[in-house]
């Protein structure tokens, strides 16, 4: 294990004071292991190690997958965090019911094994290495949700060609035995660069229909709906747009978790607070910022707690706000 591998301790302080925040104001975490796109560092970061060290296979971004030093380097990695006390609250990471679940990686791909192979043997191979030190969790992979080359809804379904030869593969993937609930991405406006936002719209509602069938009839797991947007530099933008993609998305959602399917939740990308101008990107909202946005929260929120029996479990805000049935 390099020298620079070697936890940060005022990053994991950091980490420390996060956790404990969450606690304190009842918010449950999903917690992102690595990236694989380079911002934070992410799988890019491993393969520099290992290249610097001289013990690197390859210096393609996808040895991550397949070079055993590097392996080795996300195990310890593991190790240490999973195990690691938090210095405020005193429990172990992995016995932390703040935690509500890991995530393996977000947004996997594997490009030089279009198979899939690759990617899949690392999961199977990292999801039982968590497994082992964690019994506690729940854990996902992070998917965007694409169908890999075997799939026949890689013609019916995915955006376009390019998205079955990312080397991964939403059902195969997600039917790891250690995988406890699927992933999904929507991100219509990324993917497609030549439709409006109608057509954007019909493929968000097509695209998370097909994962949830997928979720009852195949995997036999629930669907989170991980990270879901709609970019503010699209040409034909206008703010309400956001209205209408959210409230369309909620509501697919919310008919698959009334009927007890497999829909589970959402979580937007990405919500801000004054002060984190540095983090946004085009996705970016202050929920109280746009009243609209605020309360299609609220009430999403509010109408999956009533249908999941989860309403009992509120604070009295949270039975304040919830006590007008939308």
């Amino acid at each position: 294990m390099p020298a620079k591998m070697i936890i940060n301790r005022k990053q994991s302080n950091a980490l420390d004071h996060v956790i404990a925040e969450a606690k304190t104001h009842g918010v449950r975490l999903l917690l992102s292991l690595v990236n694989n796109l380079q911002a934070y560092g992410g799988k890019t970061q491993y393969v520099n190690w290992a290249w610097q060290e001289g013990v690197g296979l390859s210096s393609s971004n996808d040895s991550f997958f397949f070079d055993p030093s590097i392996r080795r380097y996300f195990k310890n990695y593991l190790t240490v965090l999973l195990t690691r006390k938090n210095s405020i609250t005193g429990i172990e990471y992995r016995n932390d019911p703040t935690i509500f679940a890991w995530e393996l990686i977000n947004e996997p791909r594997c490009l030089t094994d279009i198979s899939g192979d690759t990617l899949q043997d690392w999961i199977n191979e990292m999801t039982a290495f968590i497994k082992s030190i964690d019994k506690k969790h729940l854990l996902t992979v992070g998917l965007e949700g694409f169908y890999g080359p075997k799939s026949p809804k890689r013609l019916t379904v995915n955006p376009e060609r390019w998205a079955s030869e990312l080397g991964s593969d939403f059902v195969r993937n997600s039917e790891s035995p250690n995988i406890d609930f699927a992933s999904v991405h929507i991100y219509p406006d990324h993917w497609f660069h030549d439709q409006g936002f109608e057509e954007n719209l019909k493929f968000a509602v097509k695209w998370m229909q097909s994962h949830m069938e997928d979720g009852d009839k195949e995997l036999k797991k629930p669907v989170l709906f991980t990270e879901f947007g709609l970019s503010n530099m699209n040409k034909d933008y206008e703010p309400s747009q956001r209205d209408r993609f959210y409230r369309t998305i909620f509501d697919v959602v919310y008919k698959s978790a009334k009927r007890r399917r497999s829909g589970a939740g959402t979580l937007v990308w990405q919500f801000l607070i004054q002060g984190m101008e540095g983090f946004n990107d085009e996705f970016g909202i202050v929920p109280w910022e746009k009243d609209s946005i605020q309360r299609l929260m609220m009430e999403q929120s509010c109408r999956l707690g009533r249908v999941t029996g989860r309403s009992h479990l509120q604070d009295k805000k949270s039975t304040e706000i919830c006590s007008h049935k939308p």
